[in-house]
């Protein structure tokens, strides 16, 4: 628990996944593994536990995806949400309850919550301008517009995102903007909505996190920080669209809340579905402790946004820690639902049946708990073949082997003690408190080693005492030996329930006990003398090559359909028009080089030339500066057009056009110049 309060209870929430594509192993690593096993070791300590989560169901992504599909949105949550509740059960999830943001209570709760801030006055009103569709008459959200990206030239950068160079746009910056909906070129139209006004909280949240807190992971308080130290700025609650829950104000007909207010309500309004009569002891009492178990996309919403609406509602706790984890990349990539490159949890469960716990495994010994970490299939195969099959189902296998042959599968009395028997113990005795103290602290990494430290442990002893060696000389030694690896056997029941609870399970059935509990971890007591245990299998099995490059090349197949789909998209170079001889040699093509190169003031894309041009000088202004820094072009030469007219671009008179080609497959443009050197000024003929 935490060491400054001793809480009655624990509220855990594990982020509402969104219901727009199945789940991935993405966000397994970065909320759910983690939330899930600090949930099971909770109750295995019999503390009293609430685990909650569900479908994100609003939101401009649900619609796209609907007009793509050509059905409604409500046909696309509920395909994904029956997709997700399903991974998740199969995968052996423990929610206590997993609800919807589309259920009625949420509507209720969501739509009370907002009305109760809008009566205490919690709410900013302000007009803005949007970019409007005049064909399909509405106010187009940031994704429903497409344009040129102003860095790149992708011509199908969104008014968000330039998914081509990774730029952060807002729809403005887009060159020849157009709505995805209708194709149309969009309006700017005014818009009232309403906001919450952050800074008004500003100071509250820099003492609570930032005094309050220091004991949160460093890439959540380091993030919190950032943002405090920024400044926070007003945060629109509403937005114009036709999925989500209107926003309940006399004259705000086409407004629905913004899916980050919507959604976090969703933990209360499912707690509230689940616990009708007694939701509020879990959400207003401050005997309760609140964690949120997030990615870092979430860390401002629910450490401060979230926060900060709960403390202007005036009735509820706060969180006490939000143990938010890093992004898990995929072989080297970074995992993108849109290019489907990713590895699915459902279909993890359809191609690779029985191997939940390999996956539990594999994704929290990589855990992203403070930076970013990698998933290869190559490391998923080593990691069950060298340590799960190798180390903890090679010990387990052998202990029990060992006893059936030798005491007809009963548990054998101990006898004398040696010094490596007492050490052993010892070892066992000291397991519960290494793992407490790193889940305690959420360092879920460094806890399932210690679970395998102890699986480490037993093997080991075994290999070091070789009772196989001895059956025919000391079979009272033989017993002792066995007796304690079966105790060792016994506790790795334990220490690994909250991480493997199906292979915990299967070994607890091999032993025939019950479920013991957290307390007795470490106990060299728990299997009684002539004990009989159940029929020995192997608990985990080798991942042969085949099956690893059977997965490998279906992520080879994604890259490559993605390629030829973005390949299909990017235009061919085309032939201008023609132009007649006599026009093409009134152009004057001179080579000039570069004496000065500076930014101009104010103007991201524009440098500034004073270029040698063989005629006594002459500026040049040039959009090139998001590809060349203008130290790295001083000396070199470049190709222009010497008899344009002049043409005063910021306030400078530009006296001619620098040559440049633009990649057709990348958008970037790069300087035209000559092979060699040749004078300042020669004719390009």
């Amino acid at each position: 628990m935490d060491n400054k309060k001793n809480y009655k209870r624990t509220l855990i929430t594990a982020a509402l996944p969104y219901a727009n594509g199945p789940v991935h192993i993405g966000h397994l690593a970065g909320v759910y593994i983690p939330a899930d096993i600090y949930a099971r070791y909770l109750r295995l300590k019999g503390e009293e536990v609430l685990f909650v989560s569900g479908s994100d169901e609003h939101g401009v992504p649900v619609t796209i995806k609907a007009k793509k599909e050509g059905v409604s949105p409500q046909d696309v949550v509920d395909r994904y949400d029956g997709i997700i509740r399903d991974s998740f059960a199969r995968f052996g999830m423990t929610f206590d309850i997993y609800g919807r943001t589309t259920s009625a209570m949420h509507r209720d709760h969501a739509s009370a919550f907002f009305r109760k801030l809008y009566d205490k006055g919690e709410f900013i009103e302000e007009e803005s301008e949007q970019y409007y569709d005049p064909e399909a008459q509405q106010f187009l959200a940031d994704r429903y517009i497409t344009g040129t990206c102003p860095r790149c030239q992708n011509e199908h950068a969104y008014g968000d995102q330039c998914e081509r160079c990774g730029s952060t746009l807002s729809p403005t910056d887009l060159i020849q903007p157009r709505s995805a909906i209708s194709g149309a070129t969009p309006e700017l139209r005014k818009t009232r909505h309403w906001y919450l006004p952050l800074d008004r909280h500003e100071a509250f949240l820099k003492e609570w996190i930032l005094e309050g807190h220091k004991e949160w992971k460093s890439n959540v308080y380091g993030q919190c920080k950032s943002w405090l130290d920024g400044g926070l700025q007003p945060r629109a609650v509403s937005r114009d669209l036709d999925w989500g829950i209107p926003v309940p104000v006399e004259g705000a007909e086409g407004k629905v809340l913004y899916v980050w207010f919507d959604a976090p309500i969703g933990y209360i309004s499912n707690t509230k579905e689940l616990l009708p009569e007694s939701w509020e002891q879990w959400w207003k009492d401050e005997d309760t402790r609140l964690l949120h178990f997030i990615g870092k996309d979430n860390i401002v919403f629910h450490c401060i946004v979230f926060p900060a609406m709960l403390r202007a509602e005036g009735s509820y706790i706060l969180p006490e820690n939000v143990p938010a984890n890093e992004f898990l990349n995929l072989e080297g990539d970074k995992i993108s639902t849109s290019r489907n490159w990713a590895v699915w949890l459902n279909e993890y469960l359809d191609e690779l049946p029985g191997k939940e716990d390999v996956l539990r495994y594999v994704l929290t010994a990589n855990a992203p708990e403070t930076k970013d970490n990698d998933f290869t299939w190559r490391d998923y195969q080593a990691r069950n073949n060298n340590e799960l099959v190798a180390v903890f189902g090679n010990f387990v296998n052998r202990a029990l082997v060992l006893t059936d042959k030798y005491f007809g599968g009963k548990v054998p009395a101990r006898g004398a003690l040696t010094d490596f028997d007492r050490e052993t113990l010892q070892g066992l005795s000291e397991v519960r408190q290494a793992i407490e103290r790193e889940l305690d602290s959420f360092h879920f990494r460094e806890a399932l080693k210690e679970a395998m430290n102890l699986a480490r442990l037993g093997n080991k002893y075994l290999a070091d005492t070789e009772p196989w060696k001895l059956a025919k000389t000391d079979m009272e030694r033989v017993a002792t030996i066995l007796n304690i690896s079966l105790q060792i056997t016994a506790n790795l029941v334990t220490a690994f329930a909250p991480f493997l609870p199906h292979s915990s399970a299967k070994l607890r059935e091999m032993l025939q006990i019950e479920q013991p509990k957290w307390a007795e971890l470490g106990s060299s007591e728990l299997l009684s003398v002539g004990h009989q245990l159940g029929q020995a299998s192997l608990l985990f099995e080798k991942i042969e090559d085949a099956v690893i490059e059977a997965q490998i090349a279906k992520l080879q197949a994604a890259k490559e359909a993605n390629a030829a789909a973005e390949a299909a998209a990017t235009p061919a170079p085309t032939v201008a028009e023609d132009i007649s001889f006599d026009d093409f040699t009134k152009l004057d093509l001179r080579v000039g080089t570069v004496l000065e190169c500076t930014k101009v003031p104010k103007a991201d894309k524009l440098l500034q030339f004073r270029i040698d041009d063989g005629l006594g000088g002459r500026t040049i202004v040039s959009g090139i500066a998001q590809y060349y820094a203008p130290e790295e072009l001083v000396g070199r030469q470049v190709c222009f057009i010497a008899n344009l007219p002049p043409r005063k671009l910021r306030g400078i008179e530009s006296q001619g056009m620098i040559l440049s080609t633009e990649d057709y497959t990348t958008g970037q443009l790069r300087l035209v110049t000559p092979a060699e050197l040749v004078a300042p000024g020669s004719p390009i003929k």
